[in-house]
């Protein structure tokens, strides 16, 4: 077997595919002993496979011998090829195509530079180090203007080091993409609660002479989002709701359904406050 080419079964699949794939892309190639055009291809990949040196990893699979794998990802006829990164599958073609026809599919799975860069911010994040993970994605966005997912992580990044004001240009820069325009709003009420500070101590005795004062009580919520306690804020919130649903044309519930998409990592507390969020409502 040539090198960066391997033989998987249903066995291996998720350690040799799906796992292999969030380090570099693997591009399975489903095959059968009898089909002459799996024949023709399979000569393309693995000289392709060569070629890239590593950037991609080739996965041959026998779909005789594992028919519930193939049939899983929808095989009905072969040589069928499907591209996997990050733990799955983003890319396939169907046939014997041309070399050059699978060389671009693979340049596509391929991350570029810039996306190498998001990718090494994305460790530095994980690890706490917020500061070189701003810089290596303003690397990105150097490497390539098109890379908005990169500039939506560096607004963030930039909310968390408490930089919100250079986080709003970023979010203008982005191009118009429904698949982004939830994050982006996301972002924008991040920036938004960050923004808003607020005397906690002074918020909660205005509170205290006047449980009533709604005002007070959304600042309070969004001294508390900006600082990512998330809980604290809703309650906040769902007071006001359950005191007065209509006030300020519903702002307390456009603000909790905010948070909810500022918290999509914390799905418990997401799931527990839109239960109460109903109950204030109805």
């Amino acid at each position: 077997m040539p090198e960066h080419v391997i033989e998987i079964s249903a066995a291996t699949f998720e350690r040799e595919v799906l796992e292999a794939s969030r380090s570099a892309p693997v591009v399975v190639d489903f095959w059968a002993p009898w089909c002459g055009p799996c024949r023709a291809l399979t000569p393309v990949l693995e000289r392709l496979a060569a070629a890239y040196g590593g950037r991609f990893r080739l996965a041959k699979i026998n779909s005789d011998e594992n028919q519930d794998l193939a049939a899983a990802f929808g095989v009905r006829s072969i040589p069928t090829v499907i591209g996997f990164r990050d733990g799955r599958a983003v890319a396939q073609f169907l046939g014997a195509v041309p070399e050059s026809q699978a060389r671009a599919f693979i340049d596509k799975l391929i991350p570029s530079p810039s996306q190498l860069e998001q990718a090494r911010a994305a460790g530095l994040r994980t690890a706490g180090d917020l500061a070189n993970a701003a810089g290596a994605l303003r690397r990105a966005i150097e490497l390539d203007a098109a890379n908005d997912a990169a500039r939506l992580d560096l607004a963030e990044v930039l909310i968390e080091l408490g930089r919100p004001a250079e986080a709003s240009p970023l979010l203008d820069a982005v191009r118009p993409d429904v698949d982004l325009e939830a994050r982006i709003a996301a972002l924008r009420a991040a920036i938004a609660f960050a923004q808003s500070g607020g005397d906690e101590g002074g918020l909660r005795e205005k509170l205290a002479a006047n449980p009533a004062d709604h005002g007070a009580r959304l600042a309070l919520a969004g001294a508390y989002a900006g600082k990512k306690r998330y809980r604290e804020a809703l309650d906040e919130l769902l007071e006001i709701v359950r005191r007065d649903k209509d006030w300020q044309d519903g702002e307390a519930r456009k603000q909790v359904l905010n948070i909810f998409n500022l918290a999509g990592s914390e799905p418990e507390l997401v799931s527990e406050y839109r239960r109460k969020l109903a109950s204030a409502l109805y």
